[in-house]
């Protein structure tokens, strides 16, 4: 058993699983990480916390010898080295595992820890929308509404099918699907992946991590800018373009870097920039 799911315990329980034992990594907060997870940057390669411990986050989770048991105190042990009995206390999560989304509605919606309420919205049997689009998003109402959590590959959907969420039609899908017009707004707002403006048909992500950054991604950010004529979060009038600013893209190794449409392109110089551009135009 290893007492504590801090970076130190995490490396310590892969060793031991990748020795042949069984494992229980025991953590008394809701998930493992620990300090780390909110550090921006590690001594001595400066590299951010994240990029240090998702490696290791996933093999935890994927190893058939690793057992987290997490909102757990240590309440006795009994024994002898190499033979001990320990006793725990698991506390109440009052969450399902297995259909979690990490959205964190139920954090406000909790009944232990308040009673929520949502004011109905008084204009939600009022929404028109044309009729083209009353069929676009009528379709895709249909397929998914019988799914279990219907509202979220609904508004994926919807996403995808639009390039953002038009508010018309996240106010039709509230007035089909019987729900507040404030809990959908939350989930959008939520979520990087869907949008309230549009968006371009391109999305250009540049990594601003310290890795990237103390390797010249400002400079980057400021020229791709510059060539685009909007600012960082912002859209092409053509909407062409989408240019993001990210915090890592996982790409350390390959500073600086950017990912065009889920393409990453590394170790960038400024007079690469325009030829990438080129090659969405």
């Amino acid at each position: 058993m290893v007492v504590g799911g801090g970076i130190g315990g995490m490396q310590s329980a892969l060793d031991l699983a990748e020795s042949g034992l069984k494992v229980y990594m025991v953590e008394n907060k809701p998930c493992v990480g620990g300090v780390m997870a909110q550090l921006d940057k590690t001594f001595p390669t400066n590299d951010c916390a994240m990029c240090t411990m998702a490696p290791r986050l996933v093999e935890l989770g994927r190893h058939k010898d690793i057992e987290i048991i997490t909102l757990a105190d240590t309440q006795s042990i009994k024994g002898q080295p190499g033979n001990f009995t320990v006793t725990l206390n698991k506390r109440p999560r009052y969450v399902d595992e297995d259909k979690c989304t990490g959205c964190g509605i139920c954090t406000e919606a909790c009944p232990v820890r308040n009673e929520i309420y949502f004011p109905p919205d008084e204009d939600a049997g009022k929404v028109e929308l044309k009729p083209e689009d009353e069929a676009r998003v009528n379709r895709i109402i249909e397929a998914n509404k019988d799914r279990p959590g219907a509202l979220m590959p609904i508004l994926q959907a919807i996403n995808a099918d639009y390039n953002y969420c038009p508010e018309e039609v996240l106010r039709y899908v509230a007035m089909r699907m019987e729900v507040p017009m404030s809990l959908i707004l939350r989930i959008v707002t939520f979520y990087d992946s869907f949008s309230l403006k549009p968006r371009g048909r391109h999305s250009i992500s540049v990594c601003m991590g310290t890795t990237c950054y103390v390797r010249g991604a400002g400079k980057i950010l400021d020229r791709l800018s510059e060539m685009l004529g909007v600012p960082p979060e912002e859209t092409t009038d053509d909407l062409r373009f989408t240019l993001k600013s990210v915090r890592c893209l996982g790409c350390c190794s390959i500073a600086p870097a950017i990912m065009v449409d889920g393409k990453a392109y590394g170790r960038l110089k400024l007079s690469d920039l325009s030829k990438i551009v080129d090659e969405y135009e």
